[in-house]
């Protein structure tokens, strides 16, 4: 897949203020800095499109971009960033899940798991979360520029071993570095793949 065009269409905290679910959507969600911002913008050749900070935390809302006028590429909060209020953390948490759960268009969640550490207790009970909901994910490993293939080998295979303590078969993986571009072609690659098999749901809105 070429991108050709990447729109930003929105940023909400209401899930019925969502655009209508009829085209596939991908949510791309990851614990804070783990290089979600820069993932997006290599994915869609579009420096800037997702925003990129410092700051651990930024991305605070539910952010649909648009995707060769065919797709929606959902940017989501990150999850287990400790210096916000336990209140906000508990309504974040809350639309983050309805909208995975809920959301008729979602075509798979592409976990991000930086591929410098071993497996986080956060990562692990996050996927084993999208698992008892019987949402479809893959694993997208990040930051690869940063260290040795040996030790990213290692690192997934530390992952993959975690979730086979609870799932029957470890969920398809990549790796990617956003500053190399590695793993773009296959990442676009299985969003291809299922687009072609799309099929517009029957929906009804909800709050």
């Amino acid at each position: 897949m070429i991108v050709k065009s990447a729109e930003f269409i929105c940023s909400n905290t209401q899930i019925s203020k969502l655009p209508p679910p009829e085209k596939p959507e991908y949510a791309f969600i990851g614990r804070s800095n783990v290089g979600k911002s820069s993932l997006i913008n290599m994915l869609t050749n579009k420096k800037g499109l997702a925003k990129t900070s410092q700051t651990p935390g930024k991305t605070q809302l539910i952010n649909h971009f648009y995707i060769n006028e065919h797709w929606y590429l959902v940017d989501l909060p990150g999850y287990g960033y400790a210096r916000i209020s336990k209140t906000k953390k508990e309504d974040w948490n809350k639309f983050i899940r309805t909208y995975l759960d809920k959301r008729e268009s979602l075509q798979c969640v592409l976990v991000l798991i930086d591929s410098r550490l071993e497996p986080q207790k956060i990562d692990v009970e996050f996927c084993n979360w999208l698992g008892e909901k019987g949402l479809s994910f893959v694993v997208v490993f990040t930051k690869a520029d940063k260290q040795s293939g040996l030790k990213t080998d290692q690192n997934v295979a530390l992952f993959r071993k975690a979730l086979l303590e609870t799932f029957e078969e470890a969920p398809p993986f990549f790796i990617t570095s956003s500053e190399n571009k590695l793993g773009k072609d296959e990442v676009l690659g299985f969003i291809d793949e299922i687009n072609k098999t799309f099929v517009k749901p029957d929906y009804k809105r909800f709050d």
